[in-house]
């Protein structure tokens, strides 16, 4: 790889990813016609850049790295305001990568969304949950009310809740879902 952009970008998730889906990851580096090599580099150079001392806020940073956004609007997210920027990747075409930025320009958020106007999957019982088939958002939204729980890194969430009165517990990484634990499965 010569250059870091969205291609190089995108091995950057898949490297998060493939802690979980290490073969829906290895077939999305191949799409993308990268090897474990350029992985490895995207990842380095990533890394690099988000630890430099010299390194630019995080939303220069993806500016730097994505182009331009696709779109950009105000969110009132409770009481604080923020700016939403989305991106098209290639990998995934129904989503976009959001990034919630203060007024400040400090990012607060980043991860996969779904979107505007893609269709949402169906989500009513824990045999819909597949990987990478859904988002944080829908997942919270179709089995509501559920309880936010800490990742076991950064760019991991889970979310507990109940399917069909069966405890699970949705793991995503960079927002996208990764694998769903059912109790009693």
């Amino acid at each position: 790889m010569t250059s870091f952009g969205p291609t190089a970008f995108q091995l950057v998730l898949l490297r998060r990813m493939s802690d979980f889906q290490p073969e829906l990851a290895d077939e999305a580096r191949r799409r993308l016609g990268a090897s474990l090599a350029d992985q490895r580099e995207a990842n380095k150079h990533w890394q690099a850049m988000v630890r430099s001392p010299r390194s630019r806020g995080a939303l220069a940073r993806y500016r730097s790295v994505l182009g331009p956004p696709e779109s950009a609007e105000r969110r009132t997210i409770g009481d604080l305001e923020c700016e939403a920027l989305l991106w098209p990747l290639a990998l995934w075409p129904g989503l976009r990568f959001e990034v919630l930025a203060a007024p400040d320009g400090a990012v607060w958020n980043e991860w996969l969304v779904r979107a505007p106007g893609a269709r949402e999957p169906v989500l009513e019982s824990a045999d819909d949950l597949l990987p990478w088939s859904a988002t944080v958002d829908e997942v919270a939204r179709a089995f509501a009310p559920v309880r936010p729980m800490e990742g076991t890194a950064p760019t991991r969430w889970r979310l507990a809740f109940a399917a069909r009165g069966r405890p699970c517990v949705a793991e995503f990484t960079y927002g996208l879902l990764q694998r769903v634990a059912v109790d009693g499965a």
